[in-house]
Protein backbone atom coordinates (compact mmCIF):
# COMPACT_ATOMS: atom_id res chain seq x y z
CA UNK A 1 0.00 0.00 0.00
CA UNK A 2 2.06 2.91 -1.33
CA UNK A 3 5.19 1.44 0.23
CA UNK A 4 4.04 2.22 3.77
CA UNK A 5 5.13 -0.19 6.45
CA UNK A 6 3.96 -0.57 10.02
CA UNK A 7 6.41 2.03 11.47
CA UNK A 8 5.22 4.67 9.00
CA UNK A 9 1.56 3.95 9.74
CA UNK A 10 2.20 4.24 13.48
CA UNK A 11 3.89 7.63 13.01
CA UNK A 12 0.98 8.84 10.85
CA UNK A 13 -1.50 7.63 13.48
CA UNK A 14 0.30 9.51 16.26
CA UNK A 15 0.44 12.70 14.21
CA UNK A 16 -3.31 12.47 13.58
CA UNK A 17 -3.87 11.76 17.27
CA UNK A 18 -1.87 14.85 18.26
CA UNK A 19 -3.62 17.09 15.71
CA UNK A 20 -7.21 16.05 16.39
CA UNK A 21 -7.21 14.54 19.88
CA UNK A 22 -8.41 11.12 20.96
CA UNK A 23 -12.17 11.67 21.02
CA UNK A 24 -12.19 13.39 17.63
CA UNK A 25 -10.22 10.53 16.05
CA UNK A 26 -12.83 8.07 17.36
CA UNK A 27 -15.64 10.18 15.88
CA UNK A 28 -13.85 10.37 12.53
CA UNK A 29 -13.32 6.59 12.50
CA UNK A 30 -16.99 5.95 13.31
CA UNK A 31 -18.10 8.27 10.53
CA UNK A 32 -15.73 6.65 8.08
CA UNK A 33 -16.98 3.19 9.04
CA UNK A 34 -20.61 4.23 8.58
CA UNK A 35 -19.80 5.77 5.19
CA UNK A 36 -18.08 2.61 3.98
CA UNK A 37 -21.01 0.48 5.20
CA UNK A 38 -23.54 2.69 3.39
CA UNK A 39 -21.43 2.61 0.21
CA UNK A 40 -21.26 -1.20 0.29
CA UNK A 41 -25.02 -1.40 0.85
CA UNK A 42 -25.67 0.92 -2.07
CA UNK A 43 -23.39 -1.08 -4.36
CA UNK A 44 -24.99 -4.39 -3.37
CA UNK A 45 -28.48 -2.91 -3.85
CA UNK A 46 -27.48 -1.68 -7.30
CA UNK A 47 -26.09 -5.09 -8.21
CA UNK A 48 -29.21 -6.87 -6.95
CA UNK A 49 -31.54 -4.57 -8.88
CA UNK A 50 -29.53 -4.97 -12.09
CA UNK A 51 -29.53 -8.78 -11.74
CA UNK A 52 -33.29 -8.95 -11.32
CA UNK A 53 -33.91 -6.89 -14.46
CA UNK A 54 -32.08 -9.28 -16.77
Amino acid sequence: MFGLGMPELIVIFFIILILFGGSRVVDIAKGLGKSIKEFKNAVSDKENSSQTKT
